[in-house]
């Protein structure tokens, strides 16, 4: 069993860079993990970087707590998928 399909390798949080998410890509390209999670503005850079590999990009909605409007949360889950989140 290959553990490295089923990691999500993951950066978020209100500081990340850019060039972190490029570099959090390439990890995940070398090391063929399943999928990088990234905050929703970053979701074209993460799908760009990951275009020539079977990584996918998953991103969060509502993050950190969920508590926010349904309407807010319907909104942020249509960028992504527009954006070209899988997840």
């Amino acid at each position: 069993m290959l553990l490295n399909k089923y990691i999500d390798h993951t950066k978020l949080g209100p500081s990340v860079r850019a060039n972190e998410i490029v570099k959090l890509c390439e990890e995940a390209k070398t090391y063929d993990f399943m999928s990088v999670c990234v905050n929703p503005n970053y979701v074209k850079l993460a799908k760009a970087s990951l275009a020539s590999s079977s990584v996918l990009v998953c991103t969060v909605v509502g993050f950190p707590s969920g508590a926010h409007e349904t309407s807010v949360k319907a909104f942020e889950t249509k960028q992504a998928i527009l954006d070209g989140a899988d997840e």
